[in-house]
């Protein structure tokens, strides 16, 4: 049976279904604003749901900011996350670009290895990453988290990209050979700049993906000044001990939510747009 999607009725219940999806989407970041600016004792002799008095607690963020250290936090996150990226995104251009354009043995079998690797869960090179890292010298660096995480975002970074590098027109390359251009100035003049729309989606990918990475940094990260923000919110819960301070860990909560937040807000249609242009091409 065909639904007719120009219906009156099909247009009120996708509405409504939106509605609903928004709701449960943004309430939690509310409810976190909310306790975000209480004391510990609203907690305790009132409900959880309850609004916060006032006056409002924002001395809870100023708190959160300098005694657990999460400035500190703050910006290891942002050097782990712009190296990560910056990394991921050469590598992954790169590489993209060679098994688009060129024919060479082996090519095949080496992108379904690329993308068999997506299969693999992450969980499972946990301990494999952790001695490894050890035998390399850069277990508890943060220059180690930086090229783990470029190496992660491979796969996903290349299956999109193909089919950017496989859409432009092999006489672009031909041009620029015959004008005596180098293939480095062939990728990085030409073929770069043109899969522009590609970059961007995978580089927002990844800040979203490396921002909120806790599993590697809890086991590869052992130095608490080299922490990331989801490694200090979890150590900033371990240091409270026997009375946790509920406002100041909603504050800490926010601190590390609210800046990705806004990123994904700022460019969500670029990661739609982007990841549709590369599986259509």
């Amino acid at each position: 049976m065909k639904i007719n999607t120009n219906s009156p009725i099909t247009r009120l219940l996708t509405t409504l279904m939106l509605l609903v999806w928004t709701v449960f989407s943004v309430y939690p970041l509310i409810f976190s604003l909310f306790d975000s600016l209480k004391d510990n004792q609203q907690f305790y002799t009132k409900s959880a749901w309850a609004l916060p008095d006032i006056p409002l607690l924002w001395s809870n963020f100023s708190y959160t900011w300098d005694k657990y250290n999460f400035g500190s936090y703050f910006l290891n996150t942002i050097l782990v996350t712009g190296g990560s990226m910056v990394l991921a995104l050469l590598l992954t251009a790169t590489t993209a670009y060679v098994l688009a354009r060129f024919a060479f043995k082996g090519k095949g079998l080496l992108y379904y290895l690329y993308l068999s690797s997506l299969t693999i869960p992450s969980l499972m090179l946990v301990v494999p990453m952790f001695f490894l890292f050890s035998d390399l010298h850069v277990y508890n660096k943060l220059s180690g988290i930086i090229l783990l995480y470029s190496i992660t975002a491979m796969p996903m970074g290349m299956f999109i990209l193909i089919g950017f590098f496989k859409s432009l027109p092999h006489e672009l390359e031909e041009s620029a050979v015959i004008d005596g251009a180098s293939p480095y100035s062939v990728f990085f003049k030409i073929m770069f700049p043109l899969a522009l729309p590609g970059l961007i989606t995978i580089s927002i990918i990844n800040v979203l993906n490396f921002w909120n990475e806790y599993q590697y940094a809890l086991i590869l990260l052992s130095d608490a000044t080299k922490y990331t923000l989801p490694i200090g919110l979890a150590f900033m819960q371990g240091e409270m001990q026997y009375r946790i301070e509920f406002g100041p860990l909603f504050a800490g909560l926010l601190i590390s939510t609210i800046p990705i937040i806004i990123i994904y807000i700022l460019f969500q249609r670029q990661i739609n747009d982007g990841i549709v242009a590369g599986a259509v091409k």
